[in-house]
């Protein structure tokens, strides 16, 4: 079997705190970010953008920017919406979130935007 690496997060360290499967990943780039969205949109999923204070990301409940995007196809408009929740909380942490309608469910979940990070 591989070596596993150990992923150190915890509370006490801010800095050292994932969210969903990317953040474990080398931060997206604008490109990367552009290149999920359109898969999102390819899949027929339809996204939602959420919004929530660093410090309580770890909650379950993140406030819903306006309404999910029920059948929205433009890649570009799903990202203004993004970048518009971001000017108007640009402290906040910023999740898309693509619903999947026939397993009733996510089909997934990204942190797209950090907000500072409080030490």
């Amino acid at each position: 079997m591989s070596e596993m690496q150990d992923y150190r997060s915890s509370l006490s360290d801010p800095k050292s705190r994932k969210f969903e499967t990317f953040s474990y990943l080398p931060e997206m780039t604008q490109d990367n970010i552009y290149k999920q969205v359109k898969y999102i949109v390819s899949r027929g999923w339809n996204p939602a953008i959420e919004h929530t204070e660093p410090e309580q990301a770890f909650n379950h409940y993140w406030y819903m920017w306006k309404l999910p995007m029920f059948g929205e196809a433009d890649v570009d408009k799903i990202l203004a919406e993004a970048d518009a929740c971001h000017k108007a909380h640009p402290n906040h942490h910023i999740r898309l979130v693509a619903y999947d309608n026939y397993k009733q469910s996510q089909g997934a979940a990204m942190v797209i935007y950090r907000g500072p990070i409080k030490v």
